[in-house]
């Protein structure tokens, strides 16, 4: 969805945050590949239920990303094991470079940001748990310094700094075993809706084939990894669809990897019906097949849209071997208007998940962190008080199928 629906309602831009250089965890130097392989129906299997950790790394103040920026409280240790208490097995940490990179040609990423990201990381990842992390915000048209921007003039100098900035990432993530994946971008696409555009796709086809070169030839456990890459603006029609999507060939990839097996996932999102998942009103507060409101629910996106829609990714991609994640879901709080809301959210996000299990995906709900009106959030992060335990257990019973 675009970058200011997630916006918390409200906040400032104004504060920055002082980014912690202390690192725990693992060396960056590069080794041999060790990693132990895990095929596609495994890797699914252990990421589980997946949560979001939203609004953070992402954040920026006029272009400069910190993740108290749009009012979050610095992360903590403590947060993570909430959520992995919670039943979680999987973090997805979106993260903003943005201003944070240096001048060309070298692109230096600024150390204390990289440590910091590094340090968030390894919460999660020292607590045995699956990590994701992305370039989330640096593409999107609406954010000031964004660079990564697939219609621009100027496409050889953006895959010049996009090829070095993901040389960077890798390079200190080398030695992270299979529970770190990487995932080349965000909702990547001209800020148009409607149909995608060429030559608009081919420039995302060609981020995600140099993000899958630069990531395999970066050394450590990097040629066998799982990286995640996404169509356009994560769009399900428009992945799975005839509109010019490519898989990235994985030309470096480890050669203890299987010849039929894969270690690319793709990537999608999923908020259909947006008027009951995402939009800010007071009209659409129900959703399936056990609404007992008409005049409240959507005209379209019910259970039966949900599983075509998931079928078709396991159709094309699931099929041949390429696991699929639906990196976002969610469905904003409107318990203000209709006290029987957290019922059709629990059922919505249940149905996600389970219908993500049914086709051989990985499913993350999307936490922005804002446990108040319209906000997406389960779990405080101030108090550490679970807020949405309902949808807590609705997304636990749909994992476990």
């Amino acid at each position: 969805m675009p970058f200011d629906r997630r916006k918390v309602r409200g906040i400032s831009l104004a504060v920055l945050l002082t980014v912690a250089t202390s690192v725990t965890g693992l060396t960056n130097q590069a080794a041999a590949d060790t990693m132990t392989q895990l095929n596609a129906a495994r890797i699914v299997a252990d990421m589980g239920a997946g949560w979001n950790l939203g609004n953070q790394m992402e954040a920026n103040s006029n272009g400069i990303p910190s993740e108290t920026a749009w009012g979050q409280p610095t992360i903590t240790q403590a947060l993570v094991d909430k959520v992995k208490a919670a039943g979680f097995k999987t973090i997805r940490i979106p993260v903003s470079y943005l201003g944070h990179i240096g001048p060309g040609p070298n692109y230096t990423i600024n150390s204390a940001w990289l440590n910091r990201i590094q340090q968030v990381v390894n919460y999660a990842y020292n607590r045995g748990m699956q990590v994701l992390i992305n370039m989330h915000g640096d593409g999107y048209k609406t954010i000031n310094g964004a660079w990564l921007i697939c219609d621009a003039a100027n496409q050889t100098a953006i895959r010049d700094k996009y090829q070095k900035v993901w040389q960077q990432i890798a390079t200190r993530f080398a030695n992270y075993d299979q529970r770190l994946i990487l995932e080349s971008m965000n909702e990547n696409f001209d800020g148009q809706w409607g149909a995608p555009t060429q030559p608009c796709y081919s420039n995302i086809n060609s981020y995600n084939q140099i993000f899958v070169d630069t990531v395999r030839r970066a050394g450590g456990n990097n040629p066998s990894r799982w990286l995640l890459v996404p169509g356009w603006n994560t769009n399900i029609d428009y992945t799975a669809g005839n509109y010019g999507f490519v898989v990235p060939t994985d030309r470096y990839r480890s050669p203890s990897i299987p010849g039929n097996e894969k270690r690319i996932m793709i990537s999608v999102h999923y908020y259909d019906p947006w008027d009951f998942a995402g939009e800010e009103n007071t009209r659409i507060t129900q959703w399936g097949r056990a609404s007992t409101n008409p005049a409240k629910k959507s005209t379209w996106g019910q259970e039966d849209h949900l599983d075509r829609q998931l079928k078709k990714m396991y159709d094309k991609f699931v099929t041949q071997g390429y696991p699929v994640v639906v990196g976002e879901y969610g469905a904003i709080d409107k318990a203000f208007a209709d006290s029987a809301n957290p019922r059709y959210r629990a059922d919505y996000v249940r149905a996600v998940a389970a219908t993500a299990k049914k086709y051989g995906a990985a499913a993350v709900y999307w936490d922005n962190g804002y446990t108040g009106q319209y906000g997406f959030g389960m779990i405080d992060r101030r108090t550490l008080a679970v807020t949405q335990q309902g949808m807590i257990n609705a997304i636990m019973s749909g994992t476990a199928g």
